[in-house]
């Protein structure tokens, strides 16, 4: 059925229970983006599955990976009150009352679902497909009609760090035109940090999406110690555009200069955006710039453009959307990040940690928001965290993020 509220934005992160982890070997990130875009994970047999005024109850056996506004895949129900086929299907999940049950909203008439097999759950992936693959490498593409359906190349065969490119086409994992960023401009792709070590001890991570965008926070340090909490905000796909027509290329990556490089996500003023083309649709790869609407900082949570948190005047955490702008030189605005938001105060951290919960704040009445740790300078991924070297962005997780 379509669910009483909205599943478009999907999140995952470190701390759910049997989530793929990100690591310090080859080809874990590729495991992970698989489960998230396009497989989901942690498939579990229910035991019952029950509604009752308005809520329904799965209970299952073990643990499961699901969190208060995760998305969850229902499939196997035959049986049951009038309407029951309608039980099936994506549902976001509002509580987890014990570690063996979980809740969502329903508009389903009371009473007990049933399967003519098994009823499973699990998380529920965005929708994306893996259009190829080879040893450690994949190409992702949005199956979203109304995208840009440009392709991301992932190269996962080193182990500390995953090598990125987007390209207009592609007829093969290794085979594309229109790259971005190209050869001349990060010489053999952009770089996605995963780990500081080598080996499998997993990295504190967050991940968010909708049909047509996703956001990845990895923390490479967490693997050598957790103390060490600094993140980058790296990305890939279609923004919201600012023009009334549509726009074919406006797909955007954001990338690193090196192994080590921690500045430049789209967490600050980043100049390590690309674009497949600029909004004119002519020519190639274009060099954008991701900036805050207001307080114009360049870390979110760290460079004090309107004060510390929490303003002393009113008590309040202030948020700022996130633009990409035409180019480096240009202040053109081309389109607005969704889900995605600046705090232009300082002390940030301080407050709020990785995956933090934040209820909805001035003009996001509704909203739950997640914390994400960020980096306030190049190379820190080694800096044990503190308010002056981690910053901190806020994710919407409920959605949803496109009108």
């Amino acid at each position: 059925m379509t669910s009483p509220v909205d599943t478009s934005v999907k999140n995952f992160n470190n701390t759910m229970v049997n989530v793929p982890p990100i690591s310090g070997t080859a080809g874990s990130l590729i495991a992970a983006l698989d489960a998230f875009l396009v497989t989901g994970f942690d498939t579990k047999t229910l035991t019952s599955l029950v509604a009752l005024s308005g809520v329904m109850t799965a209970t299952f056996a073990g643990t499961h990976s699901s969190q208060i506004d995760s998305v969850v895949l229902v499939a196997g129900v035959t049986g049951g009150p009038t309407g029951f086929a309608g039980a099936n299907g994506e549902q976001k999940v509002a509580a987890r009352p014990s570690s063996t049950t979980a809740t969502w909203a329903t508009t389903l008439p009371d009473g007990t679902y049933t399967g003519g097999g098994t009823i499973t759950i699990k998380m529920a992936a965005a929708g994306w497909a893996k259009v190829y693959s080879g040893t450690n490498l994949a190409a992702y593409q949005s199956t979203d009609v109304a995208g840009t359906r440009r392709f991301l190349r992932v190269d996962d065969t080193n182990a500390l760090y995953a090598r990125v490119t987007g390209y207009e086409t592609m007829t093969d994992v290794n085979t594309g035109t229109g790259p971005f960023p190209t050869n001349g401009q990060v010489s053999g792709g952009g770089w996605w940090p995963k780990s500081l070590v080598a080996n499998a001890t997993a990295v504190q991570f967050s991940f968010a999406c909708d049909s047509r965008l996703f956001y990845i926070d990895m923390l490479p340090g967490s693997a050598s110690s957790v103390g060490q909490t600094v993140g980058c905000v790296r990305g890939f796909g279609d923004p919201v555009s600012y023009r009334a027509s549509s726009e074919p290329y406006h797909c955007v990556l954001s990338v690193g200069a090196s192994a080590a490089d921690s500045d430049g996500g789209w967490d600050c003023n980043s100049a390590k955006t690309y674009a497949a083309r600029d909004y004119t649709g002519l020519g190639a790869s274009t060099n954008m710039f991701a900036y805050a609407l207001f307080g114009g900082g360049q870390y979110s949570g760290v460079t004090n453009s309107m004060g510390p948190f929490p303003n002393t005047i009113d008590g309040a955490l202030y948020l700022s959307p996130k633009l990409v702008r035409q180019n480096v030189s240009q202040l053109l605005p081309r389109g607005e990040f969704p889900g995605l938001y600046h705090c232009p105060q300082s002390g940030v951290w301080d407050s709020f940690k990785h995956l933090d919960r934040v209820p909805s704040t001035i003009n996001l009445t509704g909203r739950a928001l997640q914390a994400w740790n960020t980096a306030a300078g190049s190379n820190v991924f080694t800096s044990s965290s503190t308010s002056v070297n981690t910053g901190v962005v806020f994710v919407d997780i409920t959605g949803p993020w496109r009108s």
